[in-house]
């Protein structure tokens, strides 16, 4: 007899006591990963079992015998201390935010932010690196600061990689599986308690997709899974790891994350007004969104696409066009080619959107073009990275001179409540009470830092680096353990690195623009500087290369090698493994934070902040964020930003510089001490680093600056071009093709302006030109003059606008238009003039080829 195999399945979950009820309740909101009182709560269940679960409580409640529950249920301090955090969850959902005081709760807005990856703890391994970091740092504030936001992304059966290094300091990768049902996940379900599901098209295969919730705090991130037993292995593979596979996987988790994400928010009946893509993944949801739209109002793809890109925010966190997905035509036709012809276009049309050169049939398709084509607000991740952006995009917007391109920056930040040391923290309520806790960006209250004796901030970032010297020794041993190493090698482990020396930090991912090898220079010089008789330092190493990055893996064996050398093996450290519980560690116990990337190659970077706020300092090239950070007295610079054609020349010059540095001004600040043993000098840098950085690279400022540059405005601009059924999208997207019928009639035929060859500061230059508008009203043209000083070139830089407006009419279809250019500076200068369309209710509209310039 023949019987077939059915499995029954079942779910076990933890078996608490109704006093130990509110364990589970703080386990599954990640709000408990920022809040110490939490933290402490559950590493009192169980220390061992809290590190070997890699803090994941959700899965230590599930291991804890009855017996240890039992104790616990009779021990009253452990249940007043529930109690109290219980308390504190609470009061922090209940409680008034930024957001609410701005009397914003009833106007109905609602951000969803989507990201391929999400940094929110070590026990939810979905990220990589700082992209992810930053993700989840900006749902934390987004939660604090009560924004209604929704987070939208994939759930990785195995994440990115574990790391482990061989004996020769190899680079090892292990991938364990993530048990979802053993992780502070909630998954999403219908009212008769079967799993929400939503289906997707993918090259003809119907593909099923899980939604799971992560609670972060007041945010709700939503997660998709495919790995269900109805999808084929290949489908179930597409959410098993993180930056994994080929061109083809990659864009079938951009599909899935962007098409999938707007149709799981829409089952879960959450229609988003204003959507933000973190990096170019997620850029197909504005095709999405564009296909409900005109589905729901039977619109053309021109006019709903005009509401979508209102409400559309995109950020970019690459310097180099290579670091952007890029895919080739026919895997766009393969995976979105009955997509496209449902939206009514054509495979050119739709191939142009992705490509800066429309005509260019060779041109790969650009995963930032499209989204930098379907946003209306987009931007870098530093004021230098802005800048970079848009010399990199600048062929988007042929006509428009640099500077006016709309692609601005926002500079990144970190949570402070994520990455301060509890003993930092204590402190700083002390002195500077909790206000900097509710809001981190006032300035006036990081200036109370100066009240904190020198003495107290010294101990207490003391502290800081013997945890993390504590912390190297452990975890070196467990490496050493792993594998095989002698009893001696072992031994030598307790003995590694001293509490009491200079300590540098350098932990990111191996990449080689970040030169992670570049303090190891010159080899000899550094010995000399290590084993200092009176003023040794000691270097702490971490991070991953990426698995296929082969001159990555070969920059860690490098210091690893180093670091068993004699002279260096107590002094040279590498963490492996390099997760966010490492880089707390280091973030909090390092004197020095170095960061040696090739400039502009660092778009923000955030490790540095996040030593700022445990009192850290840094050493960077003048990259990313620390152009912005730096000012003289609150850490060192590494160069002043110069970039040389040969790279081992650059090389040469900034490892030299990072000697001198640490020579002649690092080390003797920090061993300079006075009787009492306190360095005066080097703690002077300390406040000056915690005054001038703690309040402007917070994710609180950062977050607060996204929702009143764009999130505010988008929404506005949406509901304006949505309502009454579109009727403005619509009306734009006809006055659009309008103008571009017109358009090819407009000329500039005469501009006059009274001047001489040398025109003294302080007068004024009255313009008048002459142009041929033929049937275009003249309310809908914006006719300006674009001034400015001139270049060795004879470019203009920097320039601005001046409005010209209409004086006259002069015969059939041509009018004058005249103003005025102010002499402020002394120089070369140089004007032109500029005519585009303007519409009567948005005002000048930007088009490709609906400019003039003359």
């Amino acid at each position: 007899m023949n019987f077939s195999k059915i499995l029954h399945r079942f779910t076990v979950t933890p078996s608490l006591p109704k006093e130990l009820a509110g364990l589970q309740r703080i386990a599954y909101n990640l709000w408990w990963c920022w809040e110490p009182d939490a933290i402490e709560l559950f590493t009192r269940l169980d220390p061992e079992l809290w590190r070997e679960t890699r803090h994941n409580p959700v899965e230590m409640l599930g291991i804890l015998q009855q017996t240890t529950l039992e104790m616990l249920k009779a021990d009253e301090g452990f249940i007043s201390h529930l109690a109290m955090v219980e308390d504190k969850l609470k009061e922090y959902l209940a409680a008034k935010t930024w957001y609410s005081k701005l009397h914003r709760e009833d106007d109905g807005l609602r951000v969803a932010y989507f990201s391929m990856e999400f940094g929110l703890h070590e026990s939810l391994p979905i990220y990589s690196g700082g992209l992810g970091i930053l993700a989840g740092d900006h749902l934390k504030s987004a939660s604090d600061l009560g924004l209604p936001l929704v987070g939208v992304g994939l759930l990785y059966r195995q994440g990115y990689f574990r790391q482990y290094l061989n004996i020769e300091g190899w680079q090892q990768e292990f991938y364990p599986e993530n048990d979802f049902y053993n992780l502070p996940l909630h998954l999403e379900r219908k009212a008769d308690g079967t799993p929400l599901l939503l289906e997707l098209d993918l090259a003809g295969n119907r593909v099923k997709i899980q939604i799971w919730r992560a609670q972060v705090g007041r945010i709700p991130l939503y997660l998709l899974d495919t790995n269900l037993e109805e999808n084929s292995p290949d489908d179930r593979n597409i959410t098993t790891r993180l930056y994994g596979g080929d061109q083809e996987m990659r864009i079938r988790q951009e599909i899935l994350l962007s098409i999938g994400g707007v149709r799981a928010l829409h089952l879960l009946g959450i229609e988003p007004h204003v959507c933000h893509m973190n990096e170019g993944h997620a850029a197909f949801l504005s095709l999405e969104r564009t296909r409900l739209l005109m589905e729901e109002r039977r619109l053309k793809f021109s006019e709903a696409c005009e509401a979508v890109k209102a409400g559309t925010v995109f950020t970019t966190h690459t310097p180099v066009e290579a670091g952007i997905d890029h895919f080739p035509a026919d895997l766009i036709d393969k995976y979105l080619g009955r997509y496209y012809r449902g939206l009514g276009l054509s495979r050119e049309e739709f191939l142009s959107l992705g490509r800066q050169n429309a005509r260019n049939p060779h041109e790969m398709f650009c995963m930032a073009v499209l989204a930098l084509k379907l946003t209306g607000h987009a931007n870098g991740v530093s004021q230098l990275h802005g800048e970079v952006s848009r010399k990199m995009w600048k062929n988007v917007w042929p006509d428009l001179p640099e500077e006016h391109l709309p692609l601005t920056s926002i500079t990144n930040g970190v949570h402070n409540k994520t990455w301060l040391s509890r003993e930092m923290a204590r402190l700083l309520i002390r002195y500077l009470g909790t206000r900097w806790l509710e809001d981190p960006t006032d300035a006036s209250v990081w200036r109370r830092v100066s009240r904190i004796p020198d003495g107290e901030l010294w101990r207490t970032h003391k502290h800081g680096r013997e945890h993390l010297v504590d912390y190297a020794r452990k975890r070196l041993k467990e490496q050493l353990c792993q594998v095989g190493a002698t009893a001696k090698e072992i031994a030598v482990a307790d003995e590694v690195l001293d509490p009491d020396i200079l300590t540098i930090g350098f932990a990111r991912r191996f990449a080689t623009y970040k030169r992670g090898t570049l303090l190891l220079h010159d080899v000899e010089r550094l010995a000399r500087i290590v084993n200092n008789s009176t003023r040794p330092v000691q270097i702490v190493f971490a991070g991953k290369a990426h698995p296929a990055d082969h001159q990555g893996k070969e920059l860690i064996r490098q210091i690893v090698q180093l670091s068993h050398q004699e002279r260096f093996r107590h002094r040279i450290v590498f963490l492996e493994d390099y997760d966010m519980s490492v880089a707390r560690h280091l973030v909090q116990g390092v004197d020095v934070w170095l960061n040696t990337p090739l400039r502009p190659l660092e778009a923000s970077g955030t490790s540095g902040m996040k030593v700022a706020f445990n009192g850290g300092l840094n050493m960077s090239v003048l990259d990313g964020w620390w152009c912005e950070g730096y000012r003289g007295n609150n850490g060192w610079a590494i160069g002043k930003g110069e970039v040389y054609d040969d790279l081992e020349y650059q090389n040469e010059v900034e490892s030299r510089a990072i000697y001198d540095l640490l020579e002649k001004e690092i080390v003797p600040l920090f061993y300079d001490r006075g009787s009492d043993g306190i360095p005066r000098g080097w703690i002077a840098c300390m406040k000056a680093s915690l005054q001038s950085l703690c309040p402007t690279f917070s994710t609180d400022r950062m977050v607060q600056q996204y929702s009143e540059t764009f999130y505010f405005t988008a929404f506005e601009q949406w509901q304006m071009l949505n309502e009454n059924n579109s009727t403005l999208a619509v009306d734009l997207a006809r006055w659009k093709e309008k103008m571009h019928r017109l358009w090819h009639h407009v000329r500039i035929e005469q501009v006059e302006a009274e001047m001489s060859q040398d025109i003294l500061a302080g007068s004024s230059i009255p313009l008048r030109a002459k142009i041929f508008v033929d049937e275009i009203p003249l309310d809908q043209l914006a006719v300006d003059a674009y001034y400015g000083v001139l270049d060795s070139r004879g470019a203009i830089i920097g320039g601005e606008l001046v409005p010209l407006t209409p004086s006259a009419p002069d015969g059939a279809g041509a009018h004058y238009f005249s103003g005025q250019l102010d002499c402020r500076f002394c120089g070369r200068h140089g004007f032109m003039l500029r005519v585009m369309p303007k519409h009567p209710v948005l005002g000048p509209i930007y088009e490709p080829s609906l400019l003039l310039w003359g």
